[in-house]
């Protein structure tokens, strides 16, 4: 069965350029001494992703555009599918230690894809031993896949499907989706049928939407006005500006369980929160060294998953919204800082803060391919692009047991993913059994310190571990106090007797028997 990219899968490619590559990647590091024999070889890891590539439509599939984008592109099978092709390896060069693995880890993602195949590959990485806290004999798979294909959480299901709960090969997925039906590429005489029916008929949808999200919009509109527009709350930083090809990588990561001691201290706050609120620390700390900290607080873009309690993440593409939310770095006391994160989100979730994005998501399914493309690279060029934002922070729930390739044992977990003009930064927070990631991705010319930020990272959440809740003030009594009880009046002391009525003491017998006087 053909089948067509959804308007918000096919965005991602309308508004990729040489600087702003829209793929995303998973950065895996390995313990292979779990492995039958202790060792895991290239080929080993090569039969097994084969082993899994029917767990996924997107493993086969690729790419059929249309001249001029006249409309969204199609997912076709690729009859040459040859999993060699998308697989390849190498050694990390002297000294091999953690800032050399960042910055092939960062070249690695800033290639572009080979578009003309199905839209992913793998690259291992050997030689991580000098690495502290990573296992000796430990590989990295390095994961691309496009972000038209899979968003977060799509994503993370691929990959989930690709491994197994123990280092015998048990699958992660026992029963995987039934095989999807990829289909032939459309003639050029269907294609130009297609093009033009939807061409014909994209006018009336969209006014069938704009009507049922008019007011919706009238809404959202007044609001922008009123607060100043897309700009407004938005301070300008480093991180609005147009990136670069050279983009920058580095990591760390902390313990779940932390990061729920930490909630307790401030009631109602979420892990989310606490990611946010660490972010919002880390730059706060950044940008003061730098003396470029703005008054009001930078302003987060969090993306928010729209398929719902019900929804298939095992259905690749991006069903996504986004909210935008300030990370308070005009708070210098970390709980007072969570505090603040957590009564914004409180309110701004995805019935009120995602109102613009999904109202933009439905209207854009109904414009043609062709006006779309166009707009995209307009709207995200480096002259008209926006300064909705600062940054980006991603936080995607991950497995929280064990997970095996090939026998060896997972033992961490990253994630990267693209940047835009006027927004370059981007923290991407994976968790994996017991622990939370924070990924940084930036780029050159924005952060080329991004091992100081992450210091940075480090020493927001130590505040946070550290800080003690101040005891809440009593709230004020509502009821009608009760009267003060009178006190009770003193005894009055007995008069003393008069002198002639005085008790003359007793004689006192001593020890011979005989009397004295006192």
């Amino acid at each position: 069965m053909l089948k067509q990219l959804s308007a918000q899968d096919a965005q991602f490619l309308y508004t990729q350029t040489a600087n702003n590559l829209t793929h995303i990647m998973g950065v895996y590091i390995y313990d292979p001494s779990t492995a039958p024999g202790g060792f895991v070889r290239f080929k080993d890891i090569i039969r097994h992703v084969e082993s899994r590539v029917h767990t996924s439509p997107l493993f086969k599939r690729r790419l059929h555009r249309l001249p001029f984008d006249m409309d969204h592109p199609y997912w076709v099978e690729d009859e040459h599918f040859d999993i060699e092709a998308h697989m390849s390896h190498a050694r990390l060069p002297e000294p091999g230690d953690w800032r050399q693995f960042c910055i092939a880890v960062a070249r690695w993602f800033s290639k572009p894809m080979d578009m003309n195949r199905p839209l992913w590959d793998i690259y291992i990485i050997e030689g991580l031993d000098r690495i502290p806290g990573i296992p000796k004999g430990s590989f990295a798979m390095l994961h691309r896949v496009h972000h038209a294909a899979v968003d977060g959480a799509s994503g993370a299901h691929a990959f989930i499907a690709m491994s197994d709960i123990d280092a015998k090969g048990t699958p992660a997925i026992a029963e995987p989706p039934p095989v999807e039906e990829l289909g032939k590429a459309p003639s050029s005489t269907e294609t130009l049928s297609r093009a033009w029916s939807a061409s014909m008929q994209s006018p009336v949808k969209f006014m069938n939407a704009l009507i049922k999200m008019s007011p919706a919009i009238i809404s959202s509109a007044r609001k922008s006005i009123a607060e100043g527009g897309m700009t407004a709350g938005v301070p300008e930083t480093r991180f609005n500006v147009p990136v670069g090809p050279h983009k920058m990588f580095d990591a760390t990561t902390v313990a779940l369980a932390d990061v729920a001691e930490i909630r307790k201290k401030v009631p109602g706050a979420t892990v989310n929160d606490v990611v946010l609120t660490t972010v919002g620390g880390a730059l706060r700390k950044y940008l003061a060294k730098h003396k470029e900290l703005p008054k009001d607080s930078l302003v987060a873009v969090a993306p928010i998953n729209l398929r719902g309690k019900g929804g298939k993440a095992s259905k690749p593409g991006n069903q996504v919204s986004a909210m935008s939310v300030p990370i308070r770095t005009d708070i210098a006391d970390p709980l007072e800082r969570l505090a603040a994160v957590r009564d914004y989100t409180a309110e701004a979730k995805e019935a009120k803060a995602g109102v613009s994005a999904r109202i933009m998501t439905d209207l854009s399914q109904h414009i043609p391919g062709a006006t779309m493309a166009a707009v995209a690279r307009l709207v995200t060029s480096e002259r008209f692009a926006v300064r909705g934002t600062n940054l980006f922070i991603s936080n995607v729930p991950g497995a929280q047991v064990p997970l095996y390739l090939a026998g060896a044992q997972l033992v961490q977990q990253h994630g990267m993913a693209p940047l835009a003009n006027n927004m370059g930064l981007f923290v991407a927070t994976p968790s994996y059994n017991g622990r939370i990631a924070f990924s940084l991705i930036s780029e050159r010319a924005v952060m080329p310190d991004i091992a100081f930020f992450r210091e940075c990272i480090d020493e927001s959440f130590a505040d946070l571990m550290a800080a003690v809740p101040k005891d809440e003030k009593p709230k004020a009594a509502t009821a009608t106090p009760k009267p003060a009880a009178k006190p009770k009046p003193k005894p009055k002391a007995a008069p003393k007797p008069a002198a002639k009525d005085r008790v003359k003491p007793v004689a006192k017998a001593n020890a011979t028997g005989k009397t004295r006087k006192k």
